[in-house]
């Protein structure tokens, strides 16, 4: 066992894509975070709920988890609230968003879309959402471990992409912002469940990690697999520009990857200030 620093930061995001909350303590079971991405925006040309990869704006959109959890509050970028399952909320959502989309909860019955359009490039569009150009290489999907392949296809899984909770260290992020000074390198870019404050003097300390497992309170994560960074990454929301250039610092440092996903093997509270071991 070995002090690897202290958490830093700790974000929920009530909507997948949508910007979150920044809190004091996460409550983690064995399905990630507790109140995190249990809705979701589903795009009705694609029929799919990576909104958030083809559509910039859904980042501009704010999702609060109300006192008491329950249905989140959603708030567009004119500062127009509403409940996520407000008679009207798909609507205000596709004027929003200059796209006709659909709000979700998970576990929701949501009817087929009526039309779906059919990608004519597959592999363009696998590039495109990954945000790889010229001859960088593909990010490598093939090896997904067991555990995760698992988590993928449990029913009632919230709107994750790959893994209940994703971890990074503020190390990383001081670290790309050194290696792209004309970029913003804002950790909201990145949209990690928590930050660590790492010991040592690693460039990205939390890629040591894969294969073991962090203790962070009473929680015990395991770390099964990198993070492979995609184009929501050079979005332009908030305060932040649009900038292609922070994939490839990604890709010239760090082989594209940023964080490290995380398993849930011991659940419980996760509080700003709690030391982080390295078990194993």
């Amino acid at each position: 066992m070995t002090s690897m620093g202290s958490v830093a930061e700790l974000f929920r995001y009530p909507v997948k894509s949508m910007l979150g909350d920044s809190v004091d303590q996460l409550e983690v079971d064995d399905l990630g975070v507790v109140g995190d991405r249990g809705w979701a925006v589903r795009d009705e040309r694609r029929g799919d709920f990576s909104t958030g990869k083809r559509i910039a704006a859904l980042m501009d959109c704010r999702a609060e988890q109300r006192a008491g959890g329950g249905v989140p509050l959603i708030t567009l970028p004119d500062g127009t609230q509403f409940s996520a399952d407000a008679v009207d909320a798909a609507e205000r959502m596709s004027a929003a968003l200059a796209h006709p989309v659909t709000i979700w909860p998970v576990g929701a019955s949501a009817p087929e879309p009526q039309q779906v359009e059919e990608v004519a490039d597959p592999a363009a569009d696998f590039r495109s959402i990954t945000a790889r150009v010229g001859d960088e290489p593909d990010p490598d999907f093939s090896q997904i471990p067991d555990e995760l392949l698992g988590f993928m296809g449990r029913e009632g899984r919230p709107f994750v992409d790959l893994a209940p909770l994703l971890v990074m260290t503020t190390q990383s992020i001081t670290t790309l912002a050194a290696a792209a000074p004309e970029s913003r390198v804002d950790s909201r870019r990145f949209r990690p469940s928590l930050l660590i404050d790492a010991a040592g003097g690693d460039a990205f300390p939390e890629q040591g990690w894969l294969g073991r497992r962090l203790r962070l309170g009473e929680v015990v994560l395991a770390l099964p697999m990198t993070c492979p960074r995609c184009v929501m990454t050079t979005h332009g929301f908030a305060d932040l520009p649009k900038d292609p250039g922070v994939m490839r610092k990604l890709v010239s440092h760090a082989d594209g990857n940023l964080g490290v996903y995380a398993s849930v093997e011991r659940s419980g509270p996760i509080r700003v200030g709690d030391p982080v071991e390295l078990l194993d």
